[in-house]
């Protein structure tokens, strides 16, 4: 059987190479300590020594997981003098740790009502 799909929906589809980085993105994004450090920067920029403490995780445990959420664009620095100044990349990053955030609240909510 051929493929049936729309030249628009055909076009639509995912890439192989989307599809990888993707996952990807998931598969970083699947870790507690970068979800944690994630939310902390959802909020507002933040230093490394401000989400060492409200993680309660040294600088450098804290540093390692920014270097891996820097390499797929995830968070953006800010140099300010000596302090670097993190935040999140970008309204997409914003908008789908909220959405998936609502997600599991709402899965809690209907656990909690069984």
């Amino acid at each position: 059987m051929g493929d049936r799909l729309t030249p628009r929906a055909r076009a639509a589809r995912v890439s192989a190479a989307q599809a990888a980085r993707l996952a990807e993105t998931f598969k970083v994004l699947g870790d507690v300590t970068r979800v944690r450090i994630i939310d902390a920067l959802s909020r507002r920029e933040l230093c490394v020594c401000d989400i060492a403490s409200r993680l309660e995780m040294s600088e450098s445990a804290v540093s390692h997981q920014l270097r891996v959420l820097r390499a797929l664009r995830l968070v953006r620095p800010r140099r300010a003098g000596r302090q670097v100044f993190y935040s999140l990349d970008d309204r997409h990053i914003i908008g789908l740790f909220r959405q998936a955030r609502r997600h599991v609240q709402e899965e809690e909510g209907v656990a909690a009502g069984r």
